[in-house]
């Protein structure tokens, strides 16, 4: 048989799926430095902050015990546990755990789409999002954020249709770390329930909210309850991206859905991961806080420097800048051929903005140590 005859037999659906347009840089700058490139990553975001001690003790003891054997395909009992009594009216049944948010929303998509349902995701959005929607049969459709890239409120509502299935909300938001305040979250909740869709909430990086503005979460939004389903992960807050586990949490039927799905995709999640998660889970959030204050500091940093060169708007969580490159543009280029010149001429990584669905930006992780971001951003200015 040959390799036409086996492309053949893909599905049309895999087909048409993208891979990770973010995760394709591991490879790339691995391969790199393997030249002896001097390469300054400021496309993975990954926090620089080592794993806290506490996780790894109790991972490493984990093993010690033989935690290695099959578990609870939902999750060990003392993590729902834990993670459920941080959410009012919330009981271990509502959670579920997965190898990190990316499987728990790749899972929600399969669990709640049927052939033809539309889910509404503005953008720029993370890679993954639209991806996970047409490998569940679903059919994305996007709308575009405002200037300061906040919601379109106004645009979301016009997008509804007979089709529509959910609306997913990111915030604060990957790539442009734009946080969303309460009463832009409760018009969508609103709609939600007027319209009897689902919300779908990725608050991966909820803690990292700067400026002293409020966190809030639509989970906060009693009357959305029932309808809402929210994914978070150990990755960003605990610098424990390898450890892959996050989780969702959802209404009783949706989470027993997701636990049917996982019995056959993965079983459980990675059961010694896991106890490094309920030992993240105890520790004070004192060492939380502090890695917020000094993300802070390298956003200050990091805008200061590249408001100078780009017009940018100021990110109020996450960790990414989202600057208008069109200025410096060549003929013809687009942010993807930007970000690629940069590479070749500078050997800085940042991903470009197409990628996130608007062109004439390029995303930058500030989560970098100082002199690393100090001298990619003198690098790119004696470029520019």
């Amino acid at each position: 048989m040959t390799i036409n005859n086996i492309q053949s037999k893909l599905s049309t659906r895999i087909q048409t799926v993208e891979g990770s347009k973010t995760a394709r840089f591991i490879p790339l700058l691995d391969a790199l430095k393997r030249q002896g490139r001097p390469v300054i990553s400021l496309a993975i975001g990954e926090p620089i902050d080592d794993t806290p001690a506490p996780v790894i003790d109790a991972t490493k003891r984990a093993l010690d015990r033989r935690e290695t054997r099959y578990g609870d395909m939902a999750g060990l009992t003392a993590l729902r546990a834990a993670l459920a009594g941080r959410f009012e009216g919330c009981g271990p049944e509502n959670i579920v755990v997965f190898n990190g948010s990316k499987q728990a929303l790749y899972t929600i998509f399969q669990c709640i789409c049927d052939p033809g349902d539309q889910v509404i995701i503005p953008v720029p959005c993370w890679v993954s999002f639209a991806e996970q929607v047409k490998l569940a049969g679903g059919d994305p459709v996007f709308v575009r954020t405002k200037a300061d890239h906040q919601l379109d409120l106004e645009g979301i509502t016009a997008a509804v249709g007979a089709k529509t299935k959910a609306i997913l909300i990111n915030s604060p938001n990957n790539p442009t770390g734009a946080v969303y305040p309460r009463p832009a979250l409760e018009r969508i909740a609103r709609l939600a329930v007027e319209h009897d869709l689902v919300v779908i909430a990725d608050e991966a990086y909820d803690f990292f909210v700067y400026d002293n503005l409020p966190r809030f979460s639509l989970y906060e939004l009693e009357a959305v309850r029932e309808r809402l389903i929210l994914t978070r992960s150990f990755s960003k807050h605990y610098a424990m991206t390898g450890f892959r586990v996050g989780y969702a949490l959802a209404p009783t039927v949706v989470a027993a859905a997701m636990v049917r799905l996982q019995s056959h995709l993965t079983g459980n999640v990675c059961t010694f991961a896991q106890h490094g998660a309920v030992a993240a889970l105890a520790m004070d959030d004192g060492l939380l806080v502090r890695r917020r204050e000094d993300l802070q500091r390298r956003r200050n940093l990091a805008f200061d420097k590249v408001s100078a060169m780009f017009p940018c708007i100021r990110p109020q969580g996450a960790f990414y800048l989202f600057p208008d490159v069109s200025g410096h543009l060549h003929r013809g280029e687009t942010s993807g051929d930007f970000a690629a010149r940069i590479l070749e001429k500078t050997g800085v990584a940042i991903v470009p903005g197409e990628d996130f669905g608007k062109d004439g930006h390029v995303r930058i992780c500030f989560a970098a140590p100082d002199d690393q971001l100090l001298d990619a951003f003198r690098r790119i200015r004696e470029v520019l």
